[in-house]
């Protein structure tokens, strides 16, 4: 089957030959050339929980070049991360893309096609919850109590939570990457820049509402008690970047860190951000990744790999990233 469709119906994911309402509609046509595998993908193949509507063509990034827009030049490397693909509309599990010019970022010069998918909504994510740390930490400077620790970031093993350590790596800070599997992924996320790998049983019992102030600043993808545990260790005055829900929905904390500690909840959402924010993300990107680390763990499968990706993000036992060539 010549540039076949992976889309999800009542009976599950399946290949099924392309045709123009897998594009879905827009005013600009993109040739889609990558996509990913992202925790939101795994759970629409796994059990559909994110899908508004079947069948669907799963996928929240698109990578691609730009065949024809109102607003864009011809051949223009570009990506689509959010905006509902993948979701509520067909996303990059095909090979073209109809999509407003309004939804569509390009990509920084630096980055190929390959690298963009890489990154993905993993990483324009990561580097939303970079900047958004950033901009609350930086006047604390001015502080002369304030001592800077180091930055926590919890489910580091994920796409968000490793792109976010190198990035805080490059960006100068020390940083502590939370991990179900210490011994499996520890040398890993050393590798990555981490000064040390935490066990995150230590996060994942209730614990006291204000505990030791470890951490100057925190990045957090797994919400829940381990949030609330997090947010208790947290510095005075110190962000906490929160863009995930691997562990819950719910956030079972008490509000002392926030009026004894002047903590600060740093609410990210990749899925609506507006084109300045995005900007921002991606020019972050540019400056601070490295994509040597970034290539060595990224794996690269076709559109028949996909749903066994799912399966192991699902279970914990894949981490890195997953692109997927179409």
């Amino acid at each position: 089957m010549d540039h076949p469709t992976l889309i999800v119906t009542e009976n599950g994911p399946e290949l099924v030959r392309t045709t123009q309402e897998h594009a879905g509609q827009g005013d600009t046509l993109i040739e889609l050339s990558h996509s990913s595998v992202n925790y939101k993908d795994a759970m629409a193949l796994g059990n559909r929980g994110v899908l508004r509507s079947l069948p669907l063509v799963p996928g929240i990034d698109a990578v691609g070049t730009v065949v024809e827009s109102p607003s864009l030049q011809e051949g223009t490397l570009v990506t689509v991360n959010g905006f509902g693909i993948g979701e509520s509309r067909h996303g990059g599990y095909t090979p073209r893309m109809r999509i407003d010019a309004k939804w569509v970022t390009v990509v920084p010069p630096l980055f190929d096609a390959p690298t963009a998918a890489a990154l993905g909504t993993a990483g324009y994510t990561a580097a939303l919850c970079v900047a958004g740390v950033e901009r609350a930490l930086y006047p604390l400077d001015v502080l002369e109590t304030h001592e800077r620790g180091p930055i926590l970031v919890t489910g580091a093993t994920g796409g968000v939570g490793s792109i976010a350590v190198q990035l805080l790596t490059r960006r100068g800070f020390e940083v502590h990457a939370v991990t179900g599997r210490v011994e499996e992924h520890g040398q890993w996320l050393r590798s990555l820049g981490a000064t040390e790998v935490v066990d995150r049983a230590d996060f994942s019992k209730p614990g006291e509402p204000l505990q030791d102030e470890t951490y100057a600043g925190l990045v957090d993808t797994l919400g829940s008690v381990p949030l609330a545990n997090a947010l208790s260790r947290l510095q005075w005055g110190a962000p906490a970047a929160a863009c995930g829900r691997a562990a819950g929905n719910d956030l079972p904390a008490s509000v002392l860190p926030f009026i004894l500690r002047g903590v600060q909840l740093v609410g990210t959402n990749s899925v609506t951000t507006p084109h300045a924010l995005r900007d921002e993300a991606w020019q972050l990107l540019a400056q601070s990744l490295d994509t040597g680390k970034l290539h060595d763990s990224v794996r690269t499968v076709a559109l028949d790999g996909v749903v066994e990706v799912g399966r192991q993000l699902l279970n914990g036992s894949g981490h890195g990233r997953s692109v997927v060539e179409l």
